[in-house]
């Protein structure tokens, strides 16, 4: 897991502001059958996995550590510049990296054709990328979708995690002794073996590949027959996710706004978050992204040398009651 754009509204009034207008506009109540363990995360009856399909419980993430950055408060600006050429913080962050974008938008269009019953907005399959990921870091994607480097997240070894032993051998993760949240969208190698789908026709199901992961993560969100049009069986479904009521709450902020407008940006260009879950190291946000790149600035040339009598020659300038001197004009 992983630019830019000042200091993220994550703690504090700010947060509570945020979050407490995209859960009302989204989940203006509980719902039925979603309970409150004794660690303040909402679980769901009846919506669990059948036994074997994840070794967690039915976690996609296996409950591994996200951003928990915020949206700003500032709806999104129809324009991603301003005036000055620099982008505005909250344009920036509505930025999604062009690859990135159409991979959720292939999703989405996938599922309307697969389970049109189910109304996926790829906004929530951005909300998600963006919480887990920050959209593939910011998109540093190949042309083809993949990560140009592998993203992963702790080895879940109930240290402070959920423990989840090696399913895969390492062959995702790298791990032979605990499994870790891979790719864009984090799932854990268990749940990547029944829900991976290969998005972008190349003959594979790479969970490193964010059209692969966001199909995937649709087929994940969409099944149960939930329609997460219904605020209901869209809380199931984010919570199926990440069985956390941050999350859920953190999610659906991110929706909340992607829903008020986005743009497309260039791959490697977008907002990195700063602040995660497990308190873990903070990323370093880099200075703000300039919306051109600046000119190149051109050679000085020397000042030719005033002749004499001239302000700055080498000559007698104007006296100081002189009507043409320039701190007594005529």
């Amino acid at each position: 897991m992983a630019a830019q754009f000042g200091r993220r509204l994550c703690k504090g009034a700010a947060t509570t502001a945020v979050a407490a207008a995209a859960v009302a506009a989204l989940s203006a109540s509980q719902a039925p059958g979603v309970t409150v363990d004794g660690q303040g995360r909402q679980t769901t009856s009846g919506t669990a996995p059948s036994p074997g399909e994840t070794a967690d419980g039915g976690s996609a993430t296996g409950n591994s550590p996200y951003y928990t950055d915020l949206p700003p408060l500032n709806s999104p600006n129809p324009s991603p510049t301003s005036g000055t050429g620099t982008i505005d913080p909250s344009a920036a962050e509505a930025g999604i990296p062009a690859t990135v974008l159409d991979a959720y938008k292939q999703a989405e269009a996938a599922l309307r054709e697969k389970k049109p019953g189910c109304n996926l907005p790829w906004q929530l399959l951005a909300a998600i990328g963006k919480v887990e990921s920050g959209q593939a870091r910011g998109g540093r994607v190949d042309a083809d979708g993949t990560t140009l480097s592998p993203i992963l997240g702790p080895q879940l070894d109930g240290n402070g995690f959920a423990l989840i032993k090696d399913t895969d051998d390492g062959a995702y993760d790298g791990n032979s002794t605990y499994d870790q949240a891979v790719g864009p969208m984090q799932f854990i190698p268990s749940t990547w073996k029944w829900a991976g789908r290969d998005g972008n026709a190349d003959g594979r199901k790479d969970p490193n590949n964010i059209y692969d992961a966001a199909l995937a993560a649709g087929h994940y969100l969409c099944r149960f027959d939930w329609d997460l049009s219904d605020r209901r069986d869209l809380r199931k479904a984010i919570l199926s996710y990440n069985n956390s009521t941050d999350y859920l709450n953190t999610v659906l902020s991110w929706l909340e706004y992607y829903r008020k407008g986005t743009h497309e940006i260039p791959d490697g260009s977008g907002a990195l978050p700063g602040d995660r879950s497990d308190n873990g190291t903070t990323v370093r946000p880099s200075s703000p992204v300039s919306a051109t790149p600046p000119a190149p600035r051109p050679t000085p040339t020397p000042k030719p040398t005033p002749p004499p009598g001239k302000p700055g020659g080498a000559g007698p300038g104007p006296k100081p009651n002189d009507p043409g001197s320039p701190t007594n004009p005529p």
